[in-house]
């Protein structure tokens, strides 16, 4: 079976409008959100295999909170940096194992999360994690839409 976790990263601080884009730090909503959903996907027991993140500190960070629950290292991966939907595909299908969680952005990852779940996610909210499955062995089998999906965002829960 081929699982890939997507999760948008958390919610990034912009009050500082001289700072770089890719050195943006998460906002207090951020903080919170981060932990809390990477517990609400331990929770739901997917097995994740590897976290590949984007270099990004907002991105990062938040694959840092997921990692932390899931006891897997975080591998930062320069591609996933404002990837297009085809290229966060390619990135996941390298990475050399079945189950595999990306942490990047918008507007790839919610362009890809509407391919796999044939248009039924529209959008990936920050700290948003859509995972996909497919009765596949192989990554290069996989086709959209997936087999099964699952979807999370910290506002679908009270």
């Amino acid at each position: 079976m081929i699982t890939l976790t997507l999760v948008r990263h958390a919610k990034s601080d912009w009050s500082d409008p001289w700072l770089a884009d890719h050195d943006r730090p998460l906002n207090e909503r951020g903080a919170r959100n981060a932990p809390m959903m990477a517990r609400r996907f331990v929770d739901a027991g997917v097995e994740v295999q590897r976290i590949l993140s984007s270099t990004a500190v907002r991105a990062r960070t938040t694959a840092s909170a997921f990692g932390a629950e899931l006891g897997i290292p975080v591998e930062l991966e320069d591609d996933l940096y404002h990837a297009s939907a085809r290229d966060l595909l390619l990135v996941a299908g390298r990475a050399g194992v079945s189950s595999v969680m990306l942490v990047a952005h918008d507007p790839g990852l919610s362009d890809l999360a509407s391919r796999l779940s044939a248009g039924r996610i529209t959008h990936m909210p920050t700290c948003a994690v859509a995972t996909f499955t497919w009765n596949l062995e192989e990554w290069q089998d996989v086709m959209p839409p997936a087999d099964a999906m699952s979807y999370d965002t910290p506002r679908s829960r009270s």
